[in-house]
């Protein structure tokens, strides 16, 4: 059995709420992780990341007040050390993210999700 479709959904995003009705209008109905409530795991996180083909840095939402609070700029934090404030702070991982069949886009913008179909 291969792995439902998932998408890393926040209901209050307009592009994730976009994200989520493409893939519904082409009838993928897809597993609805909503990450804010249920974040991933460090381990999930890593493969995510994998599958997208980017770094921690790139998937950060530097644009949330605990970015600056945490002083997430600087350049000499660690990959590692990114990922875990993401997984304790999930409002910084950027969205929507759609898995499918082990490869993964951002949803920025919404279309970019339909490459992995």
């Amino acid at each position: 059995m291969t792995e439902p479709t998932r998408i890393f959904h926040n209901p209050r995003c307009s592009k994730s709420r976009q994200a989520l009705a493409l893939l519904q209008e082409r009838g993928i109905e897809p597993e609805i992780i909503r990450y804010l409530d249920s974040p991933p795991s460090i381990a999930e996180l890593t493969t995510i990341l994998k599958q997208l083909e980017c770094s921690p840095r790139e998937l950060l939402r530097t644009g949330e007040a605990v970015y600056r609070e945490l002083e997430l700029a600087d350049p000499e934090i660690r990959d590692r050390r990114l990922i875990e404030v993401m997984t304790e702070n999930p409002i910084l991982i950027e969205r929507p993210i759609v898995i499918h069949k082990g490869r993964a886009r951002l949803g920025r913008p919404p279309e970019q999700i339909l490459e992995l179909f």
